[in-house]
């Protein structure tokens, strides 16, 4: 006899309720979230199939250690408008929405596909990406800070290097206030630039005369005030843009040793990160998207059409993978500068919606599509056979 065990999981304990085929309940409980409690489900790993509401957890890790390759992963909105078909009051707990999801994969079972993990590699490359991700909004957030901390009372430090950058974070640790800086002469600056590896000494000219401009000049105790706060912040930011490229180049690493890098890495414009972030959304399992529609639906670049009688409604998909709509937007942005085809199509895009972001995600849209086929077909990106395809559907 084939069961299904529906687990409504939280930090500490998890909801079990355990279904036959006609869908009453064998056995109800909770279990700690503990390696005895997981013993506890006391099923073959044969004989039945696990639904939970969340992905990428030591708690699917583990089932597929000990040998549950039926494990599904029901997105939590799917259960929360599934409740009405059990309960119509509203009400509900931990153990109903457990039952919930041992039912679904009863009622729905052939609408969901097993969650597969995946090979190391692309389990360490999923782990590298969002720590990237997490690496870059955290840069964001450090240097948006800093950058309003200095045009308070020190507007010449934002000016003389790229933003940001960690030469521009050492700049300011070493001279924390525009009084330090106004003594600095052009050889001290070069020797500085030199020092912290900067590559262009053509522009040092020009990034000495920023420095020294004739800024605005605030109050000694503002500016005592504000380099308070100037100076941890620009550790911060230093030490996070350390730590991201550390992580990048560990990324690159790790990409490369990955049978699909070749694939991704063909893409113009994908770089260092988003390369392997295409390549960890769409994975190694060519059954979870069938057909290009399903990766587009999934990353949210495709819109909803809302149909019945004489309304016909397009609007914007909300409930998608935000972190893929994230990548794939950035990727049709950087790959204007390389692609030639994909500026026409942005650009003929932006004219018919009159809007910048519609007119990328049209473009993020259709290079999922491409990147589908590239994917199925095991075969690298070539603009040369991208554009004759383009031409033959046009004089078909």
């Amino acid at each position: 006899m084939t069961v299904d065990i529906g687990i409504d999981w939280s930090r500490k304990k998890h909801d079990v309720v355990i279904t036959d085929a006609k869908g009453k309940r064998v056995s109800a409980g909770t279990m700690p979230h503990s390696r005895e409690g997981f013993a506890q489900l006391g099923v073959s790993h044969q004989e039945c199939r696990v639904g939970l509401e969340t992905a990428y957890t030591l708690r699917i890790d583990y089932l597929w250690q000990v040998g549950y390759e039926q494990v599904y992963v029901i997105q939590p909105n799917i259960v929360n408008k599934s409740r009405g078909r059990y309960r119509q009051s509203g009400a509900y707990d931990d153990q109903r929405d457990a039952y919930v999801i041992s039912d679904l994969l009863r009622t729905d079972g052939h609408r969901f596909l097993p969650w597969h993990p995946g090979s190391v590699r692309l389990q360490q490359l999923r782990s590298t990406v969002s720590f990237g991700q997490f690496l870059t909004k955290q840069s964001v957030s450090q240097a948006n800070r800093l950058d309003a901390v200095l045009s308070r009372y020190y507007p010449a430090a934002r000016a003389v290097f790229s933003w940001p950058s960690p030469i521009a974070c050492h700049f300011l640790l070493a001279y924390p206030t525009p009084q330090t800086s106004r003594t600095l002469s052009y050889d001290a600056f070069c020797g500085f630039a030199k020092q912290h590896g900067h590559r262009q000494p053509a522009t040092w000219f020009n990034a000495y005369e920023r420095l020294q401009a004739n800024y605005p000049q605030a109050a000694p105790a503002i500016i005592t005030a504000y380099q308070t706060q100037a100076t941890p912040l620009a550790q911060m930011l230093l030490q996070t843009l350390t730590q991201k490229s550390a992580t990048l180049a560990q990324l690159q690493t790790r990409f490369e040793q990955h049978e699909n890098a070749s694939l991704f890495a063909s893409l113009p414009g994908a770089g260092q990160l988003l390369a392997p972030a295409l390549l960890v959304k769409f994975g190694e399992d060519l059954v979870r998207f069938p057909t290009a529609a399903t990766v587009q639906m999934l990353a949210g670049t495709a819109p909803i059409t809302q149909r019945s009688g004489k309304v016909n409604h397009v609007a914007f998909r909300r409930t998608c993978d935000k972190d893929f709509r994230s990548f794939a937007q950035q990727f049709a942005w950087t790959s204007l500068a390389q692609s030639p085809w994909a500026k026409a199509y942005f650009q003929a895009a932006a004219q018919r919606r009159h809007s910048f972001n519609p007119a990328l995600r049209c473009l993020a849209n259709r290079w999922l599509a491409i990147i589908w086929k590239m994917w199925h077909d095991h075969k690298p990106y070539d603009e040369a056979f991208h554009l004759q395809q383009r031409l033959a559907r046009r004089r078909a």
